[in-house]
């Protein structure tokens, strides 16, 4: 913006290309022709072929990432469904109760995951509460670190819709229920789609609370993805992860026009 000679904003847009180029795209790529290569000991791969990505679409891997999607949807619907309620019910609270609130939902993303998974697994590791080694301590730890995402998305939505809206409807006469289900939540509607992608592309690639608290029934992509780079198989890790982009891209594609036409309304 402050730039105003063509070659300075050529220099600039030229510059930020290359740091895309090298800090985004590149890794991203290298991963992608990994899971080509059967051997990389020069600048290029070689013995290109489909031999990973054979591996990656096998059984186990294809139930390695059906989990990783159940667990992104379940979670991302109840971390939309929470969230929401909360940045609902404080909007008209008190200041000092909305900090607090807005403290308590970003706590678990001030902390490692790690930790997160750990505690999880202290606190629902006895009855009645006992949830280790069934799929829904992961489905917790997930939906506990897509949480704040999913508040904060609702509440500057919240903050940037006008209460005209609401104060039109009351005035007519509808009641509290009539103006949230046909007047609030039909305006935060593509707000809850950018919710909802986040929460799920966010949970796609989970890993320290998930490596911390999953059973051997219910292991994501991103713990099987480990789990091959840990033994060595690098190759075979890159075609797992590249399936992994490319299940979260499409999914992130259907929820992206679910909010497209949420949006036209």
């Amino acid at each position: 913006m402050l730039i105003w000679t063509r070659g300075g904003k050529a220099a600039i847009w030229t510059l930020f290309a290359l740091v895309v180029a090298v800090v985004f795209v590149a890794p991203i790529a290298t991963v992608v022709i990994a899971g080509f290569a059967g051997s990389w000991t020069g600048p290029l791969p070689s013995n290109l072929g489909f031999n990973h990505f054979q591996d990656a679409l096998s059984d186990e891997n294809v139930a390695s990432l059906s989990v990783s999607l159940q667990t992104a949807f379940i979670a991302g619907a109840l971390a939309l469904l929470l969230g929401t309620w909360a940045a609902l019910a404080v909007r008209t609270a008190a200041r000092p109760l909305q900090r607090v609130v807005d403290a308590v939902f970003h706590l678990p993303i001030a902390v490692p995951s790690v930790a997160i998974g750990l505690g999880l697994l202290i606190s629902f590791n006895e009855k009645p509460l006992l949830l280790g080694g069934t799929k829904w301590i992961v489905i917790i730890a997930h939906t506990v670190l897509v949480l704040a995402f999913a508040f904060s998305t609702v509440s500057a939505a919240l903050d940037r819709l006008d209460p005209a809206y609401a104060q039109a409807a009351e005035s007519l006469g509808a009641g509290p229920a009539r103006v949230l289900t046909r007047v609030t939540l039909p305006l935060l509607l593509p707000s809850l789609g950018a919710a909802a992608g986040l929460a799920v592309a966010l949970s796609m690639g989970e890993l320290g609370a998930t490596i911390m608290v999953y059973p051997a029934t219910w292991k994501t992509l991103p713990v099987t993805i480990f789990g091959l780079s840990d033994r060595g198989q690098v190759f075979s890790a890159a075609a797992c992860t590249s399936v992994l982009l490319a299940a979260t891209l499409i999914a992130l594609a259907l929820l992206s026009r679910i909010r497209g036409k949420a949006a036209l309304r």
